[in-house]
Parts: C-alpha cells; structure tokens; sequence
C-alpha cells in the first residue's frame, strides 16, 4: 500500500497501516468488541464478494489486519470493516487488528482514503465522503485536494456529481448507469432534461462516449458559441460551487447562472456564497 500514499497530506501517512504496523503492531482482539464506523464512507457490499471473503478466511484466517481506535470499552472500525464482516460470518472469535488513536477527523480521513486506496467506492461513495470532510471540519476543496492526494479538478468532479436529481444519483448507486454516464449528463441544463437523458441511457445501453455524444448534439442546439475568456469564467465558477455555471452576456451586462436540483444543494451554494440563514 506505501506506493499508493504518495501525496498524502502531511500526517496521514502515519496513521494508515504500514509493513512496520504489520510486523510489530498487531494485537488480537474480541470481536465482538469492535463496532463499525456510523459514516463509513462505503455504504453497500457486494454480497458475491463478502461471500468469498467469508470462505477465505474459513480456510487462511484474516490475513491482514484491520485498523480501529478506541471508542470506549469498544473499538471502532477505521479501515477494513468488510474484512470485519466476512470475519463475523466465518464465526471467529478474534480478529488481528492496528489499535491507533485518532480524533474524528483523522478517522474519517483515514476510512476514506483507505478505500480510495482499494478503489472500493462507488463515484457516489467517493464524493459523498468529500462532501462529509468539507461540510463537518470546514475544508476548502483545495485543501481536501492536498490532504488526500487527489487533484482539484477530480474533487469538483465528484462534487458535481452528486447535484444531479436524486433519481439519477440512485441509478448510479444502483449501477444502472456508470458515474461516467452521470459526469457527461453534467452538461444538460434542467431536472427533467437530465432524468430524461439518463433513463435513454439505461434503456439503450449506451457507452460513455456514446452518451457523450447525444449531450453534445443536445447542447450545441441551444449553445451559442463563447469566446475563451468567458467559458474560462464558467470553469471557475463551476470549480467554486461544485455545479454547472453559465454567464449569458448581453450588451455590457448579462447574468450569471447557477444551476441547483434540490434544497439541500441550493443551500449548500449559499452557504460558499455566505448567504445561508
């Protein structure tokens, strides 16, 4: 795992296991005295592979340990709760494990990046944890983007994402469309342009440059072409609220709009804006 740490922020290396935790830090623990994670970033496991998982440690044990902290007389899962599972069903009694101590934010860091690290989340999974760090301990995305290793751009990305309508946030979650579906319907304009587009994906079973594709031939229809330094403009705009942006000048003026599908996501751009109740 060491090669994938690179470009961590400072500090979070430290507190993910590593081949000296393996040798020297483990300790087995009851296991029924480890508790999951309430916000674990991964929120559905594939029943196939959990199965499998079970099987294999029926036959080698659990191979690598997981990651807690202590949570009073328990110990809460930081990294590793499928293992966890698929330990429980096997009817262990104990189970290896990397006791640290860690404060809330850096176990949520640590959850989070442990299952990027695995590609273990779903493109929902991944920017609802983003959006978990930037709303509970105050980070800018440029900040989360350094602390966790990951380009700016594929924050706003997943951010971006979960704007959609909520029916095609489930779709995604559902596995019906891809999240590379969902980052080419960005580009549409309104809720029901969008659930419309989505579904037509679904049904035709189009790939992602297929669907890119339709996008484009909807979009130049009503498009009128910018010069650089306005869509330069929208880029910025885009990257600061996390959802689509359009300037529409007209004369010396014009208006700046921003796109919002629920509650919830308009009062999430006021509060950037500063401008929530």
């Amino acid at each position: 795992m060491a090669k994938n740490q690179r470009g961590l922020g400072r500090g979070l290396d430290a507190l993910l296991p590593s081949a000296t935790d393996a040798e020297e830090g483990i300790i087995e623990i009851d296991i029924d005295q480890v508790v999951p994670r309430k916000d674990q970033p991964r929120r559905k496991f594939s029943e196939e592979s959990l199965q499998e998982l079970t099987m294999s440690i029926m036959e080698h044990g659990v191979l690598q340990p997981v990651l807690v902290r202590p949570q009073g007389d328990k110990y809460e899962i930081v990294a590793g709760e499928r293992r966890w599972r698929a330990a429980s069903r096997a009817e262990l009694e104990k189970i290896p494990a990397i006791v640290k101590e860690m404060n809330d934010l850096q176990a949520a860091e640590v959850a989070l990046i442990e299952n990027i690290q695995r590609d273990d989340l779903t493109i929902i999974e991944e920017a609802t944890g983003y959006k978990n760090l930037i709303e509970r301990f105050g980070y800018t995305q440029e900040s989360l983007a350094n602390r966790v290793g990951k380009s700016r751009s594929h924050i706003t990305n997943c951010l971006r994402i979960l704007t959609l309508p909520e029916k095609v946030v489930e779709m995604v979650e559902e596995g019906v469309i891809s999240g590379g579906h969902a980052r080419a319907l960005l580009s549409l304009g309104g809720e029901r342009d969008i659930i419309r587009a989505a579904e037509e994906v679904a049904a035709g079973k189009l790939s992602v440059r297929q669907t890119e594709q339709r996008v484009r031939n909807k979009t130049e229809k009503v498009v009128v072409k910018k010069n650089s330094e306005i869509k330069e403009m929208e880029q910025r705009l885009e990257e600061k609220y996390g959802t689509r942006a359009e300037i529409v000048k007209k004369g010396n003026g014009g208006k700046i709009e921003l796109m919002f599908y629920s509650r919830d996501d308009l009062e999430r751009i006021l509060e950037i804006m500063e401008l929530s109740s």
